[in-house]
């Protein structure tokens, strides 16, 4: 299948199952370099003083997540507007979106899964009516059911509740698999988990890019997150995806009145 099939696909599968996969969007000696910068950002982060275990979210120490990942490397800064995976997220946002979060999960041996959930539900209260969220998963290494793929409920970016998920939706889990170098599309929308790394010595490493409508308050203030000298460097583009500008959620505004009727 050519790139522009490749995509096209991948998008159609996005609206229609809540989810996609896109084969190839990393070379094998870029996951090797990113993943490398990845252990290299995580060091950082805890020299920092942060930890890289959250009990919160997670059983043990198996997990090892790296947050603030814009601020620690520009290869993160580089993948955050990768062209196809910009072209999945306005699929589903359309062009009026921001940048969320950019954090990373790898998933050692031993480590176990979290609490069922959607992000669009973490950030916004139900009804859920539309897609307002998207997370574009970075496969850096291959993705097993058996190395700790996230989980899925099949359908259930359609929930508009929480209760419309049903009995035990935790019975039907079902893994998203791919190859290193993949992305996954995820509506906001789907509810997930991350899996259980049952192998005996294979790291399952994950960056997870998260989406937004630019209506919607970001999980990270990026100008207290990042440098002054650091924004002043950015191209024009992801200062705007950021939310680095003056000027923020107009779009809504501007459309509306450029459809207004002349007086």
């Amino acid at each position: 299948m050519s790139r522009p099939s490749a995509l096209a696909a991948a998008r159609e599968a996005l609206l229609q199952q809540g989810w996609a996969v896109l084969n190839g969007v990393l070379d094998k000696a870029s996951c090797t370099a990113t993943l490398e910068r990845l252990w290299a950002a995580a060091a950082t982060y805890e020299a920092q003083g942060h930890s890289t275990f959250m009990p919160v979210l997670d059983p043990n120490a198996a997990n090892v997540r790296v947050f603030d990942l814009l601020a620690l490397d520009a290869c993160f800064r580089d993948l955050i507007l990768q062209p196809d995976a910009i072209a999945l997220v306005e699929a589903l946002l359309g062009p009026h979106f921001r940048v969320s979060n950019f954090t990373a999960n790898i998933a050692r041996p031993g480590s176990g899964s979290m609490a069922l959930h959607s992000d669009q539900a973490l950030v916004v209260p139900e009804p859920w009516h539309a897609p307002w969220a998207l997370n574009i998963i970075w496969c850096l290494t291959d993705v097993t059911f058996e190395n700790g793929a996230t989980l899925y409920v099949p359908g259930s970016h359609r929930a508009q509740t929480q209760n419309d998920l049903g009995a035990n939706p935790e019975a039907r889990l079902v893994p998203f698999e791919a190859k290193a170098g993949s992305i996954i599309a995820m509506d906001g929308r789907l509810w997930h988990t991350s899996g259980k790394n049952i192998t005996e010595g294979e790291d399952r490493a994950l960056l997870f890019a998260y989406y937004v409508r630019d209506f919607l308050r970001g999980q990270v203030n990026f100008n207290a997150l990042l440098n002054p000298a650091l924004q002043a460097a950015l191209g024009p583009e992801l200062r705007h995806r950021l939310g680095l500008e003056v000027a923020e959620n107009l779009s809504a505004g501007a459309a509306l009145l450029g459809k207004a009727p002349r007086a």
